[in-house]
């Protein structure tokens, strides 16, 4: 059983979250509480392993609340509020469910929750992946950016570098001829990203799988493209060449 705590202050809004997780077989409501301060309280006290939470909250503000932990549990925030999607992304939430959400809504954010926490709590056997990590997978794959006015899907393995440009980043991917541009830190994306990739320079974060060659100091991903491969990171690469060379 997953251990739930709901957080409202609205007390219809609790009622609602309350009843909903009650039907779902895999969650145990363990409390709930009208603001972050008595939510604090309770996770002192109490084992949780995930929290429905509104986000527009007097005193503390559910997004705040969730940024003050170092090891938050699984979040799935709630609100009315549709301009908060963006920033609940930014805190690794689980889901976001925008009020007023039925009961198949919370099904699948639920479901998400169930699947985030076998992957951390369970071992699966060795050998072949089980339904539950494949899907953990397909999702840690992907990426939501925002670019524009919109948030546009990222698939990891297809990226094939980033080049930081200001404020933005530009993510060139397979297949395509213009780079998606994102409102995002470098810093931030390279959090995000797997081992396959790696900082070559304060601009640029390569797919080391996606290398064709590397030309005097610089790595050639294509015919047009030399990125460099600065002296702050070149302990780094260097370090992931001999690791990977043949010579005689």
């Amino acid at each position: 059983m997953i251990r739930c705590l709901a957080i409202d202050d609205e007390p219809l809004a609790l009622e609602q979250l309350k009843t909903y997780i009650s039907k779902i077989p895999f969650l145990k409501l363990e409390d709930s509480c009208m603001s972050a301060l008595n939510a604090s309280k309770i996770l002192a006290d109490k084992q949780i392993d995930a929290i429905f939470i509104d986000i527009n909250m007097p005193d503390l503000n559910g997004l705040d609340f969730v940024k003050s932990f170092l090891n938050p549990p699984l979040v799935v925030f709630t609100t009315a509020y549709s301009e908060y999607a963006i920033e609940g992304y930014k805190v690794d939430a689980v889901d976001y469910l925008l009020k007023p959400f039925g009961l198949d809504d919370f099904q699948r954010a639920a479901n998400k929750v169930l699947r985030m926490y076998q992957l951390t709590h369970r071992q699966e056997p060795i050998g072949q992946p089980s339904a539950t990590a494949q899907v953990a997978k397909e999702e840690n794959d992907v990426l939501f950016v925002k670019s524009d006015y919109r948030m546009v899907r990222i698939d990891i393995p297809h990226i094939r570098y980033v080049e930081a440009m200001s404020e933005y980043l530009r993510i060139f991917l397979d297949g395509e001829a213009k780079p998606v541009i994102a409102l995002l830190s470098m810093k931030k994306l390279e959090e995000r990203l797997p081992k396959d990739f790696m900082r070559v320079h304060r601009s640029y974060i390569v797919n080391l799988q996606k290398i064709q060659q590397i030309e005097r100091g610089r790595i050639v991903m294509d015919k047009n493209t030399y990125i460099p491969v600065s002296e702050g990171y070149k302990d780094a690469f260097n370090q992931f060449l001999s690791e990977r060379s043949l010579e005689k």
